[in-house]
C-alpha cells in the first residue's frame, strides 16, 4: 500500500501559502466519502483508475493512496481517520483532486476524494467516484477535463462577528458543531433561512442600537465553486411584520453577495453510503450546512473559524438558529415576529443564574446602628485624619452626635434631607455622620458648583437647610444656611440629647444628583440598606477590617465617596480626607500614600494614569494593597508600568463597573498581568446579591456573546429619582421575566459565558468626562437656552487617542434666526455663551471650545454626522504675548505646553482656554519636574494658568 506523503511539504520553489490564504483556499475546496463495505480489493479500485486515465489522459496524474486504521468501519477511530482525510485540502500547487481509501480492520474502506471546486464540482466528484469503485467509465467520459489549479483568488471581506468572543491564537482552526434541527418534515429551507436571519438580528441588534436589516448567505452545495458564487438575501428584521410576510421575503432568489454574510447557509441532498462536505474551511465566518433527507427532513452541521466565534457561543449560536426555525415552522401566519423567542424559557433561566451571584449573608441594618457598633466595639481606634485633625471612633461619634443635635435644634424634622456643601476635611465626614444620626438623608453639593447648580439642587431636593460655610452658599428664600461648627455648638449647648430617630434600613441614606438628559440633574435616592449591602458584599472578599487605611480622595457629590466613607467606617479602618488641591497635585498625592501608609486606595482610571507614572518616578515606598478602579472604563494597558513595579500578590487590582442608581457599585473584577498582555475589557461579575443580564431594546434576555442594554437588579437598585416619577417608572422596573426590581442603565454590555460582564460604552448620548458621568443632551439644554444659540452639536475628543487624560469636550453651535437673519457670531459672542455655561455646570461640563458654524452636518437619515464637523477653534484669539520670549527657559516652556496641549502656544495662551484640564495639568508639571525645573504646586498652576505668567513664576523660584 502506498502511504502519502506528507502534505506539509512544499513542491520545490513553490511558496507555502501563510495562515489567511490557506484558509481561503480551504474554503474552495470540497470532499466526498463513500462507504465501501467489505472485502475491498484495493487492486481493483488502482485498476479502475488506470483505465480510466488511458481513456481520459487528464486523469493520469491522479494517483489512488491507501491508508490503513486498526479499527473496524463504522467505529469512532474510523470515523475520526475518514474525517480527517476528508477535511484536509488539496494543495494549490498540485492536481486538484486527491483520492484516498481508508482500510478498516473488517475489511471495509471509506473512499475519501478531495478536490478545489473551482476545478471539480460536486458532479465530477460523484463520477470519479463511479469510475474508482464501478470501473464506470462512460460516465466519466461526459465529465470535461480537469484544468490544472490556477491561482485563487482572495476571499472578500466578510461581515464582523463581534459577539462571536473568538481567540485570535485560534484563527485558522475550524470548529464544527451540530445544528441541532428538530426532525419535522414540515420544517423546510425557507423556515432554516428566515431563523438564521432572525439570529443574526437578535444577536447583532446592540450594536447599531435597534433591530436592522441583516444579510444572510444561501447557496445550494452543487452551484458552489468560488467565492462569486455566493448569494445572500438582504433582510428587513424590523420586527414588524407578520411570519408570513417576513418569510416571503425568501420566496424570490437571494442576490450576488457584496461582501460575505456574517453567516451562511449551503442546502444539499444527502444521499445513502456519502457524506458531501462543501466547503474544507468556513466560507462564511458561521457556515451552516443543511441536506435535505429522504424523509423530508433536515439535518445540519455548522463549522466555523474558531479565532472568529468561541465554540461555546457556535453552538448556542445554532441551538438558537433551531429553536427559532421550529417557531417559524409552527407559527400561524399572523403572528409577528417579534413573538419569536431566541431563548427557550430554560436557557433564559440559565443565563439569568449565570449573571447573578449568590446574596451574602447581610446585617441588613442601617449606617448608624453599624458605625455604633464600631463604635462600641474600638472606641479609641483612629477613626478619621485630615492632616490637622485626627479623631478617634469614639470623638468622631461625639463630634456627630453634636450635629445631630443640631439640627433638632434648629427644627430639621428626621426623615427631612439636609444639604451639605463643604470643602474636604474632617468637617465634612463629620456632618454627613451627624445628618444620618439625626434620622435625616444628606444631600452632597460640591463647593465648586456654579451658583445656579447649586441653587436648582436645594429648590428640587426642597432642603430645609444647608450645611455650608459662610459666605460659599447663595441666600434662598426659606432655606436656613448653617455652619458646621455653628451647628456643634447648637448640639453642646442643647440641654437634653433628644429622642433617638428611628433607625429603618429602608429610609433614605442620601441623595445624589447625576448629570440629567432634560438639562437639569437628577436627584437618586439611595437607602441605608444598600449601602449596608455593598460593605458586606464585599469586605470578605476584599479582607476589609481594622487594619486598613483608606483615602477620601472623592467629592462628596461623587458617589465614590459613598464607597470610600462607609466601607471604611464599617469595617473599622482609618480614613484619611485628602484636601482639595492634593487630589490635584500627583507628586503630593504619593506622598500622602506613602506618609499615611494607605492600605485601600479608590480611583478613576484617568487619575491613577497619573499616579503610575508619579509611582515610576518617586523612591518612596507604598503600602497600597487593595486598589478599586470606577467611575469609567479601564483601559488595562495603561496598568503594565504598574505590575513591573508591584507583584499583584502584594497589590491587588479591582476593576468595578457600577452606576448611582446601584449604589457605586455592582461588578467586581480582580485585574492580572494576563488581562493587560490580553487587553481584556471584563469587569467581572455581579457582586454577592446584586444580578445582572443583558437584554435587547424589547427587553428580551441575550445570551452570552450579543451586545445589549445592561440590566441592574439585586440589592443595590436605588429607590427612585427624586420628584421624577415618570423618569422612575421608566428607569427603574419590576423585570416581567424575573418579577424583581432592576435598573435599566442605559450602559452597552455582553455577557462572557462564565457570567462575567463586558462593559462597552454607552447606548445614549451620555459619556463618562474624567470619571463624570456627563449627559451631553444636559449641556445641549443649557446651551441652548443662550438666545444667540439656535442648534448645538457636541463631540468628545481625545488629543491623544487612548489617552483618558487629553478627552475633552467640543461644542459647535449654529446661531439663532433664519441665516438671513442672523449675524454671525463673533469671539464676544462665543464667550458669552460658555460664561452663561458655566453658571449652571460644573468645570467638568463646560466645553472645553465652542466654534460657531452655518449648519450642522446631517447624514442622509437627517442625524448628526460627527465625521464632518470641522476642527475646533480656539476659545479666542490668540492673545498678544505678555511676556517677550526671553532664554532657553521660556523655550523650554512653550515647548512643553505645546507637546501637552497638542498645539502651538504662545506666551499669553492661557492652559484651559486651549483644552487643558486637571489631568493635563498633573501631566505637565511631572514633565517639567523630571526635566529638572523646580517643583510647581497645582495651586500655584491655577493661579499662573497663562505660559507668560508661568514663566515668571518658575523665574521666582529658581535660585540665582
Amino acid at each position: 500500500m502506498s502511504e502519502e506523503p506528507d502534505p506539509r511539504a512544499a513542491a520545490p520553489g513553490v511558496r507555502t501559502p501563510d495562515v489567511r490564504t490557506a484558509r481561503e483556499w480551504a474554503g474552495l475546496c470540497h470532499s466526498l466519502t463513500v462507504r465501501v463495505p467489505g472485502p475491498v480489493d484495493p487492486g481493483r479500485l488502482d485498476r479502475n483508475l488506470a483505465a480510466g486515465a488511458r481513456r481520459r489522459p487528464a486523469l493520469r496524474p491522479l494517483r489512488l493512496w491507501h491508508t490503513a486504521v486498526a479499527a473496524p468501519s463504522g467505529t469512532a477511530a474510523a470515523e475520526r481517520r475518514a474525517r480527517a482525510e476528508a477535511a484536509r485540502p488539496v494543495r494549490p500547487d498540485m492536481f486538484p483532486v486527491r483520492a484516498v481509501l481508508v482500510h478498516c480492520s473488517d475489511g471495509a474502506a471509506d473512499l475519501v476524494l478531495v478536490a478545489a471546486r473551482i476545478s471539480v464540482p460536486r458532479p465530477a466528484l460523484d463520477r470519479l467516484a463511479a469510475l474508482l469503485l464501478d470501473g464506470a467509465a462512460d460516465a466519466w467520459d461526459e465529465a470535461p477535463d480537469i484544468p490544472a489549479c490556477a491561482p485563487f483568488p482572495p476571499a472578500p471581506e466578510h461581515d464582523p462577528v463581534p459577539w462571536g468572543l473568538g481567540l485570535p491564537g485560534r484563527a485558522g482552526t475550524t470548529g464544527t458543531v451540530p445544528l441541532p434541527l428538530p426532525e419535522r418534515a414540515g420544517l423546510d429551507v425557507r423556515h432554516l433561512v428566515g431563523a438564521l436571519a432572525l439570529a443574526l438580528a437578535r444577536y447583532a441588534a446592540g450594536d447599531e442600537g435597534a433591530d436592522a436589516g441583516v444579510t444572510v448567505g444561501r447557496v445550494e452545495s452543487a452551484a458552489l465553486r468560488g467565492y462569486d458564487d455566493i448569494r445572500a438575501y438582504a433582510v428587513r428584521t424590523d420586527d414588524e411584520p407578520s411570519t408570513a410576510d417576513f418569510l416571503a421575503q425568501f420566496d424570490t432568489a437571494p442576490a450576488t453577495a457584496p461582501r460575505v454574510p456574517a453567516a451562511g447557509l449551503i442546502v444539499g441532498t444527502a444521499q445513502p453510503g456519502r457524506s458531501h462536505r462543501p466547503c474544507l474551511a468556513p466560507v462564511f465566518p458561521l457556515t451552516l450546512h443543511a441536506e435535505r433527507q429522504a424523509d423530508g427532513t433536515l439535518r445540519g452541521t455548522c463549522w466555523f473559524d474558531e479565532g472568529t466565534v468561541a465554540p461555546q457561543l457556535a453552538e448556542r449560536f445554532c441551538a438558537h438558529v433551531a429553536h427559532l426555525a421550529a417557531q417559524l415552522a409552527e407559527s400561524p401566519g399572523a403572528r409577528p415576529v417579534s413573538h419569536l423567542e431566541l431563548l427557550t424559557a430554560a436557557e433564559r433561566g440559565s443565563v439569568l443564574r449565570a449573571g447573578s451571584s449568590a446574596p451574602v449573608r447581610t446585617s441588613g441594618g442601617h449606617l448608624v446602628g453599624l458605625f455604633e457598633e464600631r463604635v462600641r466595639s474600638g472606641p479609641d481606634a483612629p477613626a478619621l485624619g485630615d492632616g490637622t485633625t485626627q479623631l478617634t471612633y469614639r470623638q468622631l461619634d461625639d463630634a456627630a452626635e453634636e450635629v445631630a443635635a443640631g439640627l433638632r435644634a434648629k427644627g430639621v424634622a428626621p426623615g427631612s434631607r439636609v444639604g451639605v456643601c463643604l470643602e474636604r476635611d474632617a468637617g465634612l465626614v463629620v456632618t454627613l455622620l451627624g445628618v444620618l444620626k439625626s434620622g435625616c438623608a444628606y444631600v452632597p453639593m460640591d463647593v465648586h458648583y456654579p451658583q445656579e447648580r447649586l441653587r436648582y439642587i436645594t429648590e428640587q431636593a426642597q432642603l430645609p437647610l444647608v450645611v455650608a460655610s459662610a459666605g460659599q452658599f447663595p441666600a434662598l428664600a426659606g432655606v436656613a444656611v448653617v455652619a458646621p461648627g455653628e451647628l456643634r455648638e447648637l448640639g453642646a449647648a442643647a440641654d437634653a440629647p433628644g429622642e433617638p430617630p428611628h433607625l429603618d434600613p429602608g429610609q433614605a441614606a442620601y441623595v445624589i444628583y447625576t448629570s440629567g438628559s432634560t438639562g437639569r440633574p437628577k436627584g437618586v435616592v439611595v437607602p441605608h440598606a444598600n449601602v449596608v449591602a455593598l460593605v458586606d458584599a464585599t469586605a470578605d472578599d476584599f479582607g476589609l477590617g481594622p487594619h486598613d487605611t483608606w483615602t477620601l480622595f472623592h467629592s462628596s457629590a461623587f458617589d465614590f465617596s459613598v464607597w470610600e466613607i462607609w466601607g471604611c467606617l464599617l469595617s473599622g479602618g482609618r480614613l484619611v480626607v485628602v484636601p482639595y488641591w492634593t487630589t490635584r497635585d500627583t507628586e503630593e498625592f504619593h506622598e500622602l500614600l506613602a506618609d499615611e501608609r494607605v492600605t485601600v486606595l479608590s480611583q478613576t482610571p484617568s487619575a491613577f494614569s497619573q499616579l503610575v507614572r508619579a509611582d515610576r518616578e518617586s523612591a518612596r515606598d507604598l503600602a497600597l494593597r487593595l486598589v478599586v478602579f470606577g467611575g469609567e472604563p479601564l483601559d488595562v494597558r495603561m496598568l503594565a508600568p504598574w505590575f513591573a513595579r508591584h507583584s499583584p500578590a502584594d497589590c491587588r487590582l479591582v476593576n468595578m463597573f457600577g452606576i448611582t442608581e446601584t449604589t457605586v457599585h455592582t461588578t467586581a473584577h480582580t485585574v492580572t498581568p494576563e488581562d493587560v498582555v490580553a487587553g481584556s475589557r471584563s469587569v467581572g461579575r455581579a457582586l454577592p446579591g446584586w444580578s445582572l443580564s443583558v437584554r435587547d431594546r424589547h427587553g428580551r434576555v441575550l445570551p452570552p456573546g450579543p451586545v445589549g442594554e445592561i440590566y441592574v437588579g439585586g440589592a443595590g437598585v436605588a429607590s427612585h429619582y427624586l420628584g421624577q416619577p415618570d423618569l422612575t417608572a421608566e428607569r427603574f422596573r419590576t423585570d416581567p421575566v424575573t418579577g424583581q426590581r432592576v435598573y435599566r442603565s442605559g450602559d452597552k454590555g455582553r455577557l462572557r459565558p462564565d457570567g462575567s460582564l463586558e462593559h462597552l460604552g454607552r447606548l445614549d448620548s451620555q459619556v463618562k468626562i474624567r470619571g463624570h458621568r456627563v449627559e451631553l443632551d444636559e449641556i445641549r439644554a443649557v446651551l441652548l437656552k443662550h438666545p444667540r444659540v439656535g442648534a448645538v452639536a457636541l463631540a468628545i475628543r481625545q488629543e491623544t487617542p487612548g489617552d483618558l487624560a487629553s478627552s475633552r469636550l467640543d461644542a459647535y453651535a449654529v446661531g439663532s434666526g433664519t441665516a438671513q437673519e442672523a449675524a454671525p457670531m463673533d469671539a464676544a459672542d462665543v464667550r458669552d455663551i460658555l460664561a452663561h455655561a458655566r453658571r449652571f455646570l460644573p468645570d467638568y461640563m463646560v466645553p472645553a471650545t465652542l466654534t460657531p458654524v452655518a449648519a450642522l452636518p446631517l447624514t442622509v437619515n437627517g442625524k448628526l454626522d460627527p465625521s464632518r464637523l470641522p476642527a475646533p477653534l480656539p476659545l479666542t484669539p490668540r492673545a498678544p504675548a505678555t511676556v517677550e520670549p526671553s532664554g532657553d527657559l521660556t523655550d523650554d516652556i512653550i515647548r512643553v505646553w505645546s507637546r501637552v496641549l497638542n498645539t502651538e502656544v504662545r506666551l499669553g495662551d492661557n492652559f484651559f482656554e486651549l483644552g487643558g484640564n486637571s489631568l493635563l495639568v498633573v501631566r505637565l508639571l511631572a514633565e517639567l519636574r523630571a526635566s529638572g525645573l523646580p517643583r510647581v504646586s497645582s495651586r500655584q498652576f491655577y493661579h499662573h494658568s497663562t505660559a507668560g505668567q508661568f514663566v515668571q513664576l518658575l523665574r521666582t523660584l529658581i535660585p540665582a
